[in-house]
């Protein structure tokens, strides 16, 4: 896609901090980082979002985020990490290229992780339902 930056730095036509590369998959250090090493991991052929990505892109790019995660925890001494998708606007996705965020975490470092609610009385039974239902039915998002 000619407007999207992450096309743009595969192409070479914007410069990036790249940490790896193959055939299928670009690596590169994130430019308004959580902590130093946060690495985006994104399939080379363009899809927007996770649900719009094909089940190969998606299988090439999990496959080498154990590789990445591992060597970012090197590189920055991390006692952890974090491997998240944003998913659409409301999920906080910026950028229309489907990308995992690779996170390091260093005890103490502040970064907190989403909070918690509990389901009201038979909330859950009918939202497990509704998704069992769709998963059956093989519905989609429209």
């Amino acid at each position: 896609m000619s407007d999207c930056i992450f096309c743009k730095i595969i192409a070479g036509e914007i410069p990036s901090e790249k940490v790896y590369e193959d055939e299928h998959v670009l690596a590169f250090l994130d430019i308004a980082p959580v902590n130093p090493g946060h690495t985006l991991v994104i399939p080379k052929t363009h899809s927007s979002d996770f649900l719009d990505t094909t089940e190969s892109s998606l299988i090439v790019v999990v496959k080498v985020l154990p590789k990445i995660a591992k060597a970012i925890m090197w590189a920055v001494g991390a006692d952890g990490f974090n491997i998240g998708v944003n998913n659409g606007a409301a999920a906080g996705q910026i950028v229309p290229h489907m990308h995992f965020h690779v996170i390091p975490r260093l005890s103490g470092d502040g970064y907190k992780s989403w909070g918690h609610r509990k389901y009201g009385e038979g909330e859950a039974l009918k939202i497990a339902e509704r998704i069992r239902t769709s998963v059956e039915n093989s519905r989609t998002i429209n």
